[in-house]
């Protein structure tokens, strides 16, 4: 516990340290210094709060279906929402599924008391992996409801070690622990943690309840003009490497980049690799675009909704430090391509086995993989099949654990 709370307190000192010449963690101090007026100007006082907290903004896409399936059935209750990270506050801030929004401060003993005191939640939901101990033991202590939401539990993580005493009796301080596979309810009956059901991970139901609500956009639809578009959502330049490659000698195929990155430099470094007619997004109008082979997303929010106008997806990260979201192209019923680091994606190993996904490892597998789904129809449409019944048959989460709550 002594050195847990010191770890904590070495954290907070090197994020004020860096705050003067980093916006990120400039962006956090700025909001941990009003945390608390915050707190107590926008909290009704006769009105009861549920808590959600997520770390970053892919935890609260798992939550957000829970939470707005309680804010359509439960309109009595308020909506607290909590972020660890600026990339989940500063996208999420100005969200209106929930009443009040603001950073989570560090998990020390005196904030805890204090953001409990002023917030004194009804019950609370943590998000995946958020397992902030000084926040668990005096919710607990509080007796307030507390359950974990899309959790998934891997032998190599610290509550498995020989020195992870301290992070195992955290898990105790949850009524109920939602977990996303039976993997995950083994590793825990075997610390004695039996509070557990699986339901599987809310996100499928996000992707679908985004699928239902995505964007038409007029200028992607003149782009497509009943071609065979590649979309390649979330890229890196070892991704763009390849499929550009592919791209400039198939005139058949259309291609749609949404790059993960997008400042300037990384747009005319993907430009420079062109060798057919592109067109960005923000500079395209009707007639531009139909004269174009490629199109460029050079802006934020998009890429969900694109992926209905791709026969193909091709999700980034793969060749860095991990795959991004496969499911949000999967959800159309298109197969799904990505590199080779996709292990520990629960959801990318699953859509492989399903006949959905497939990893490549270079150029030539993409080349040969591409050929097939672009020549072979009935191949193409199979996989994409596979994709789209892999998301929905394992949505339902969100009513599962609805349905095991006391509200």
């Amino acid at each position: 516990m002594l050195l847990y709370n010191i770890g904590i307190a070495v954290y907070d000192i090197l994020i004020h340290l860096d705050a003067p010449f980093s916006r990120k963690p400039r962006k956090m101090m700025k909001g941990h210094w009003v945390v608390y007026e915050l707190l107590r100007q926008q909290l009704e006082k006769e009105k009861r709060y549920i808590w959600f907290h997520a770390a970053s903004l892919g935890e609260f896409e798992q939550g957000r279906p829970l939470m707005e399936c309680i804010r359509a059935r439960y309109p009595h209750y308020g909506i607290l929402l909590t972020f660890f990270s600026p990339s989940g506050y500063e996208v999420r801030k100005n969200y209106r599924g929930a009443d009040v929004i603001c950073y989570l401060p560090f998990d020390k003993p005196r904030n805890v008391k204090k953001f409990l005191d002023i917030a004194n939640p009804c019950m609370a939901f943590f998000i995946k992996y958020e397992f902030w101990k000084n926040y668990l033991d005096e919710l607990h202590r509080r007796r307030i409801p507390l359950y974990s939401v899309s959790s998934i539990f891997r032998r190599g993580q610290i509550f498995f070690k020989w020195y992870g005493g301290t992070y195992r009796r955290v898990l105790s301080n949850f009524d109920h622990l939602f977990v996303q596979n039976e993997l995950s309810k083994r590793y825990l009956a075997k610390l004695d943690v039996t509070r557990v059901t699986v339901v599987g991970d809310t996100r499928f139901d996000r992707v679908l309840q985004i699928r239902n609500e995505s964007k038409e956009l007029p200028l992607v639809a003149h782009f497509k003009q009943g071609s065979t578009v590649l979309v390649a959502g979330s890229s890196w330049q070892p991704d763009e490497d390849l499929f550009i490659d592919y791209f400039n000698s198939h005139p058949e195929l259309k291609l749609i980049i949404a790059p993960h990155v997008i400042d300037e430099n990384h747009l005319v470094e993907i430009i420079g690799k062109l060798r057919r007619p592109y067109v960005r997004y923000t500079r395209a109008d009707e007639r531009n675009i139909r004269r174009a082979d490629c199109l460029i997303i050079d802006c934020f929010g998009l890429l969900s909704s694109i992926y209905r106008y791709g026969e193909i997806a091709y999700v980034g990260g793969g060749f860095g430090a991990g795959i991004h979201n496969t499911l949000e192209a999967a959800v159309y019923g298109i197969p799904v391509l990505f590199g080779l680091k996709y292990q520990k994606f629960m959801e990318a190993v699953q859509l492989i086995d399903a006949g959905g996904a497939f990893c490549i490892k270079d150029g030539d597998e993409l080349k040969s993989l591409l050929d097939r789904l672009l020549t072979d129809s009935s191949f193409l449409l199979d996989a994409g099949q596979r994709a789209g019944n892999y998301v929905v048959s394992n949505s339902g989460a969100t009513d599962k654990i609805m349905e095991m709550i006391n509200f």
